[in-house]
């Protein structure tokens, strides 16, 4: 019998071991950047053409490498670093040149020119395809460059799966970030088509945060420190006020090695417990110190995934450090004892306390009805503050609603209450939400009856749409804490969870936009400009198309900046920066996740973000519309996502509750 077990020739073999290291250009990006990092680099250049595709060059000032370390650093399990197995567990530098080397040049084609500041001459390595095709001296500059071109020449296969160009760009780009914030000390800069995305000097942590993400953070950056003999954690957290939707500025290091680590983010939330925003994260960049002989960096083949021997005592240090940063920088909302709530500055805005020194005229005085005066009866009286009340609640509900209706003067509510009035007794027979008995007639308003709420019908476009299925009666919906809704149905009790309900109808309509490409646009009457990250500002460009036919309008405004000109008529009513820059970030965190094409994905993050803003009061008419949409969509009962958004309660299941 013949024998079938052979050794694989070296060229196959690190085919093999690229498959681990060398997923996409951005892993090549990331193996040369922490090279040039441990070469002890001052400056470190990187330039891409086609997304890392056709090159990928990295051109670095460290200390060089001689003759035989250049030709020694291709060769399959070459180390500068390993001695002996215990050095496995003493590791704290990223690499020098080697071990990925030896795997990129086995897929792509690589040119190396590199130097030592004490030598004359350079030497200069070809390889294609694990082949040395040349290897002599040259004249050069201390330092290395190496060129990277044609990435996966040799494994069509692999070349096809990579994504579009923005994708795989932003993967580099991500790499880039995470290199750049663990090495402040050193200065970078990228270029992508020989057009610049960074460039950022050398210098301090926060300065470096602030060139990468924007002037914006200066504000938000607060200094986080905890020293323990166990480890050491240091770095900036963001305030709660400026947290995001998306979950994509948020860095953990170990030993300045970018990790992933879901423990320790459930750590830092945990501190900023009571401040957030449902559904906000909070931006961090935190550095955690420790003796590598308490960690495990080789559970994962790219080491962003690490075991420490002792997670529970990592997990309280990190939650102590953010919580006690959170409270030495005041972030949490705190009450003002010293301010008077009965005066107010102006209108029905907040305005500090004035100095003795201020004119007259701008005393605060208490809030009086501008139709107020003395010779008003006593009867009156009751209903000046029924009118108080309603206008306030009136003006949240209508900031929630689907088309946002004129709104009236708050310096002339008389009339806003006589038009209520009048609405009133135009109506007198139309039926108010009570779900335990027939519905009631509404007698007209009298001068001494408030008028019922239910009487008022704000502008929503959901009032266009047919009713609800007849399933639903529709005299029977209740409102439940402005997040839930109960309709009464033949079996039971139907429970309808608002917020979803709306993201389901609003996933529809946004899908159908965006098939269509018959999204309709409201224009802005004053421009909005907003500044991206590098990374979303490609991600806009890419998916210029699919945003337009959602109904944005937006050009170019200089670098990394665009102009706002129109916004999706769904979510008017919204910070157009914000709805912008946040979908974007949420696309971007989307893309990595979930294996779903544009439309989809747009359509998703959209409809989750302007669905947040419908957890408010709504008015029976605006409930009935609400269940006639969600029951005309293509699936009523789950959400995008797959989240529940109704649920039954049968007659069975009620009697049950009182046995």
């Amino acid at each position: 019998m013949l024998n079938v077990i052979q050794l694989l020739p070296d060229s196959i073999a690190n085919q093999i071991a690229a498959g681990e290291v060398v997923q996409r250009p951005a892993s090549v990006v990331k193996e040369l950047l922490e090279n040039s990092v441990d070469a002890k680099a001052k400056s470190v250049q990187v330039i891409v053409r086609e997304a890392g595709r056709n090159l990928i060059q990295i051109v670095d000032d460290g200390v060089g490498m001689t003759e035989t370390d250049a030709r020694m650093s291709f060769e399959r399990h070459a180390t500068s670093k390993i001695r002996s197995s215990d050095d496995l567990f003493r590791i704290r530098t990223m690499g020098f040149r080697g071990e990925a080397l030896a795997s990129i040049a086995a897929v792509a084609q690589v040119e190396m020119r590199t130097r030592r500041a004490e030598d004359e001459l350079g030497t200069l390595i070809r390889i294609e395809g694990s082949d040395i095709k040349a290897q002599e001296a040259i004249s050069c500059l201390p330092g290395t460059n190496l060129l990277i071109k044609n990435l996966f020449f040799n494994v069509p296969a692999r070349r096809n799966f990579l994504k579009s160009n923005s994708v795989e760009m932003r993967h580099i780009i991500d790499e880039f970030q995470r290199v750049a914030l663990a090495n402040p000390e050193v200065g970078f800069s990228l270029f992508h088509n020989d057009q610049e995305i960074y460039n950022l000097p050398a210098g301090k942590l926060s300065r470096r945060i602030i060139d990468m993400f924007g002037k914006s953070y200066r504000e938000q950056l607060n200094y986080c420190e905890e020293q323990t003999p166990y480890v050491t954690v240091r770095g900036y957290i963001g305030k709660p006020e400026s947290a995001k939707k998306a979950r994509n500025e948020q860095f953990f290091f170990v030993n300045n090695r970018f990790i992933k680590h879901n423990y320790l983010h459930h750590a830092v939330v945990g501190a900023y417990e009571g401040t957030l925003p449902e559904g906000s994260h909070p931006f961090y960049v935190l550095f955690v110190d420790i003796d590598p002989s308490h960690i495990d960096i080789n559970i994962h083949p790219t080491k962003t995934e690490i075991k420490f021997d002792d997670e529970r005592s990592v997990y309280a240090i990190m939650m102590a450090a953010v919580r006690k940063a959170v409270g030495v920088y005041n972030l949490s909302p705190s009450l003002d004892f010293d301010s008077d709530v009965n005066f107010l500055s102006g209108g029905r805005s907040g305005g500090s306390r004035p100095s003795p020194s201020d004119s007259k005229a701008d005393i605060p005085r208490p809030i009086t009805p501008s139709w107020s005066s003395g010779s008003q009866s006593a009867e009156q009286k009751p209903k000046t503050e029924r009118v108080t009340f309603r206008t306030d609640s009136l003006d949240k509900a209508a900031g929630s609603s689907f088309d946002m209706p004129q709104k009236p003067s708050s310096n002339n509510w008389q009339a806003l209450f006589k038009s209520l009035e009048e609405s009133a007794e135009s109506k007198p027979t139309e039926p108010v939400g009570d779900w335990l008995g027939p519905a009631k007639p509404v007698e007209p308003a009298t001068s001494g009856e408030p008028v019922e709420s239910e009487a008022l019908t704000l502008g929503s476009r959901a009032n266009q749409l047919q009713d609800a299925s007849a399933v639903v009666e529709d005299e029977n919906i209740v409102q439940i804490q402005n997040r839930y809704l109960l309709a009464t149905i033949k079996s039971g009790v139907m429970l309808i969870d608002q917020r979803r309900a709306y993201e389901r109808v609003l996933y529809d309509q946004f899908h159908a936009a965006l098939t269509k490409r018959n999204g309709v646009s409201q224009q802005l009457l004053f421009p909005k400009t907003v500044t991206l990250t590098p990374v979303d500002f490609q991600l806009a460009l890419d998916l210029r198309d699919d945003l337009i036919n959602l109904g944005f309008q937006f050009d170019e405004l200089g670098q990394n900046t665009f102009v706002i000109r129109g916004v999706p008529t769904l979510t008017t009513g919204e910070n157009e920066e914000e709805l912008f820059a946040n979908l974007l970030a949420q696309l971007r965190a989307d893309t990595g996740r979930l294996k779903l094409d544009r439309a989809e994905s747009m359509a998703r993050s959209l409809a989750r973000r302007s669905s947040q803003r419908h957890i408010t009061r709504l008015s029976l008419t605006e409930r009935k519309a609400l269940v006639g949409q969600l029951f005309a969509s293509s699936n009523p009962s789950y959400t995008p996502t797959g989240e529940p958004v109704t649920t039954i309660l049968s007659l069975d299941k009620i009697a049950g509750l009182f046995r």
